[in-house]
């Protein structure tokens, strides 16, 4: 810390010292102020330090009783605002390199304009951190602003509201008041000019851009200052990223405005923090509307387009839930008149069939009515309704993505973001590409020297990335046959544990099928390794996005994002995807039965419960749909809470003079850039597990909405209570993730189809009941649906060691699940003609299925305008208002420039020509 020195300066510091004394007990205030003009006069006007320094004046002792109230957002003065924070700790002797840094940082920040003032450390409360904080006068924001093209109002609107609609106090309950809903007037906006500033609505300078735009500004230029002197240029050494990388500064942050439990004693501070926590972070407001408008102007367009279509893709999913119930609650009401289930349990029928054995030697004859609890819970997902679930969940997805495009169209308009990305792409290029990309090449366009890769190494990064995410796809698919070999492993020991007479588990075992025992076992082993594999391939995801050297954030961002969803899409939904189209497909019969990896591993494929495959596809998808949603809450809610329980606790417990505003910021949790790019990938996860997948569980998007409505107020707690106030940006729609979304909604439509085709067993049920059972009941179709095989011909590798007491050996035959004909057939063993009906019919269901949803999806996006129609008029009347103003503007500016210059003229001839006077003045 700079010390006042020199003789100038000793006798000011006289003359401050017997100001100090003189005033100290009338005014405390005055000595702040003759200290600060002085060290402005020292550093060009542009430096304040800290309070501790003044602590060295004589008269001093007395001010600093009087401590003023620290929990503030403002300079020593209480008149310039606080626009950013940077914080370093000097708890280290020979930190020269990164003093030095510092101070060629900071005095580039002067240069530009920026003005600093310094809290000592021995002001904080560790005594060890420096808190540097940073306000921009008009004269910076104007310029910046102007560089940026941001928006602000030069008219208030006069285009009315919406009219109240019908019954609209229904709605009351879940609204919020208007104040929070709508904290700002509508303006018709334009972007700033710096030359224009007589254009805008300036009423005050110093509140006319939001501290939103004032930390944008601020960051802006932090990430390209330099820290290099005049005549020593190294790209190398720019920009604040690289300043908290290298430990110079340990975080940089703007400033929430007050404390989220209590508004700011500060009548010039918005407590927007405390409305938000008040109106919006709480759990008891789950039922009410987000303010989106708060908001956006509280953290930026980018988080306000978060929350937006997180609260929109929560509202549709309340019609996908009830629905689904109404599913599941006919699955639970048509429990009695399932007659294939009765068989099975019935002991003269299902009791009496005897079934080839699962596994090879361990295995042992069984019989189909040990399997009677789990057909009928299979039944519950398993019926008709499932069918019209299906092709609603289809016609559900379209509404969701037309409408929110019409809702994200309103928002654009409503937030100054139509023409955002068009005049923005070239201000978004990424610092680090300027520094890594040495080379220049002129822009056609804007006829300028930019920086730019050359082709040979960005074809080298892309292949090596290319590379890196083969690979890493690669080890998921090989974790995946792992899994899928450890459930071939371990059946035969669940069948032998479950059903052995010896074992005192025969109270569990009357519940758990060794299939559903080796299913939910390798569930939550495969939900173990997506997790781990997640830990490491986001860091390498994003190691690969960063040696390519994207050029823009939203490239950077879009990459990274498909990287990203593409592994985890392997990730978590092959295990799925093989219980759905591959288990029990591909099994043989007996005799001829099929293996992972040929006969000699004895590892035989899995063969489908009696009752279908598609309980077990609903066991996999609740494990790991519920197993994601649960780890993802536990890591949001009560991680953080465990880590800050305690700085907040301190918080609440320090006087507001004594805990400073930018100290209990500090203690707060760093919001990452990536941060919501997270979000977004849990959200997206969660909606393929919801469309892909749904036929096999209904009830999923009723788990999905109880999820998110938790998941809003945590997001939202988090944002207000656990972070530190991010840097606001700007976004339009959700990038990249509308396009993901759109192609899992067309995945949706064809998996479902195979779903319904090939793992449930309606179209087999539908053959059998119309081909073969003349539409009259369902009773026969379990024998039906079971072939014969003589026992005598098993192979021995294939026969049990052990036989149950009961089995006899007078019983030559048992059973298995498929379409062959009987032995003594002159034909034994091959498919039957109901096998090829059964075949024709799934395709035909699929076809006609994936037709209909699709041709209803399209005439439903062609029937939907993107833009609504209000939105389009609302639009064309602010560009014939802008034009309007600019030129009556543009025509009044004239006019007073003529005036002036005809006034000049006057004056001069007055002033050659005296007796004119009173004829200037009339005219004046």
């Amino acid at each position: 810390m700079r010390r006042i020195t020199g003789k100038g300066k000793d006798e000011t510091l006289i003359e401050l010292q017997n100001a100090g004394d003189a005033h100290t007990e009338d005014d405390p205030a005055v000595l702040t102020a003759f200290t600060i003009n002085l060290h402005k006069d020292e550093n060009g006007g542009n430096d304040v330090n800290s309070l501790s320094e003044r602590a060295t004046l004589p008269g001093h002792t007395e001010t600093q009783k009087l401590q003023p109230n620290k929990d503030t957002v403002f300079f020593r003065d209480g008149v310039r605002r606080i626009d950013f924070v940077l914080s370093y700790v000097d708890d280290k002797d020979g930190e020269k390199k990164q003093e030095k840094r510092r101070g060629v940082f900071e005095a580039n920040l002067r240069k530009v304009g920026l003005e600093l003032e310094t809290e000592d450390k021995s002001d904080s409360k560790d005594k060890k951190t420096y808190f540097l904080k940073i306000h921009a006068p008009w004269d910076i924001l104007a310029t910046y602003a102007d560089v940026l093209k941001i928006k602000v109002p030069f008219k208030a609107s006069d285009i009315p509201h919406a009219q109240d609609v019908p019954l609209e106090w229904l709605s009351n309950p879940f609204r919020l008041p208007e104040h929070i809903m709508h904290p700002q007037p509508d303006y018709f906006t334009y972007p700033f000019d710096k030359g224009k500033t007589e254009f805008f609505l300036i009423n005050d300078k110093d509140t006319f851009f939001p501290p939103s735009t004032r930390n944008r500004i601020v960051y802006y230029i932090l990430a390209r200052c330099p820290y290099y002197k005049n005549g020593q240029e190294d790209k190398d050494k720019t920009g604040i990223k690289r300043l908290l990388s290298n430990g110079t500064y340990t975080t940089a942050f703007p400033l929430h405005d007050c404390r989220y439990w209590k508004r700011a004693r500060n009548a010039e501070c918005e407590s927007e923090r405390y409305n938000l926590y008040s109106h919006w972070a709480r759990f008891l407001c789950f039922y009410k509307e987000q303010p989106l408008n708060l908001i956006r102007k509280y953290y930026g367009e980018k988080i306000g387009i978060y929350f937006a279509w997180l609260g929109f893709y929560t509202e549709m999913l309340f019609f996908a839930a009830v629905m689904g119930f109404i599913c599941f609650t006919y699955g639970v009401l048509s429990y009695d008149d399932n007659i294939s289930s009765k068989e099975i349990c019935d002991p003269d029928i299902g009791g009496r069939i005897v079934m080839c054995p699962l596994c090879d030697k361990k295995c042992s004859f069984w019989k189909l009515n040990s399997t009677c609890l789990s057909s009928w819970q299979s039944h519950l997902f398993d019926n008709e309704g499932t069918v019209f679930f299906a092709i609603f969940m289809g016609i559900w997805v379209t509404l969701f993505l037309e409408f929110w495009k019409r809702r994200q169209a309103r928002l654009e308009y409503e937030w100054d973001l139509v023409d955002f990305e068009e005049e923005q792409q070239q201000l978004q290029i990424r610092p680090e590409f300027e520094i890594r990309c040495t080379n220049r090449r002129l822009n056609r366009i804007t006829q300028e020297m930019e920086p730019y890769l050359p082709i040979s190494s960005k074809c080298a990064r892309y292949c090596l990335s290319g590379a890196t995410v083969i690979f890493w796809i690669s080890l998921i698919l090989a974790c995946i046959i792992g899994v899928i070999a450890y459930r071939l492993a371990v059946y035969a020991a669940f069948a032998s544990i479950i059903k052995d007479p010896m074992r005192k588990i025969q109270v569990v075992g009357r519940f758990i099928t060794p299939q559903l025992a080796t299913s939910a076992t390798a569930s939550c082993i495969n939900f173990v390794i997506i997790m781990i594999l997640n830990f490491f391939y986001e860091r390498v995801a994003i190691w690969i996005t960063d040696m390519e050297i994207p050029k823009t954030h939203l490239e950077y961002e879009n990459r990274l994002t498909m990287k990203m969803f593409l592994f985890q899409f392997v990730n978590y939904y092959s295990s799925c995807f093989y219980v759905a189209f591959f288990k029990g497909k591909f099994v043989g019969f007996p005799g001829k039965y099929s293996y992972m990896f040929g006969r000699w591993n004895k590892l035989r494929n899995e063969e489908c419960d009696p009752g279908g495959c598609l309980i077990e596809l609903t066991t996999q998808l609740v494990i790991v749909m519920a197993g994601k949603q649960l780890w993802g809450n536990i890591q949001e809610a009560l991680l953080p809470v465990m880590r800050n329980w305690w700085s907040s606790r301190k918080g609440r417990h320090n006087p507001e003079n004594h805990y400073s505003r930018w100290e209990q910021d500090h203690v707060l949790q760093n919001f990452s850039q990536l941060g919501l790019f997270y979000e977004y990938l849990e959200m997206v996860v969660q909606f393929g597990f919801i469309t892909l997948f749904v036929a096999s569980f209904p009830l999923a998007p009723l788990l999905a909405l109880f999820n998110n409505i938790l998941e809003i107020r945590v997001d939202a707690w988090k944002f207000t209570t656990q972070f530190r106030r991010p840097v606001a940006s700007k976004a339009r729609n959700i990038g990249a993730w509308q396009e993901i979304l759109n192609a899992v909604a067309i995945m949706s439509v064809v998996t479902n189809a195979f779903i319904m085709a090939f793992t449930s067993d309606m179209i087999p049920r539908m053959v059998y009941l119309y081909a073969y059972g003349g539409g009259a009941s369902m009773r026969g179709y379990v024998n039906n649906s079971l072939s014969i095989y003589n026992i005598s011909q098993i192979p021995y590798r294939n026969m049990p060691e052990e036989k149950d007491i009961w089995f006899d050996n007078s019983t030559s035959t048992c059973r298995y699940r498929d379409y062959r004909y009987p032995p003594g057939h002159y034909r034994q063993y091959t498919h039957t003609m109901q096998f090829w009906h059964i075949l024709a019919a799934k395709m035909a269901f699929i076809i006609i299925m994936e037709h209909v949803v699709f041709a209803v999806k399209f005439f439903v996006a062609w029937m939907i305008p993107d833009v609504p129609s209000d939105v389009k008029a609302r639009f064309k009347r602010e560009r014939y208002l802008i034009q309007e103003y600019l030129h009556n503007y543009e025509v009044e500016r004239l006019k007073l420039q003529l005036s002036a210059s005809y006034t000049n003229e006057a004056l001069s001839e007055v002033s050659s020509v005296p007796d004119k006077h009173e004829v200037l003045s009339e005219c004046l």
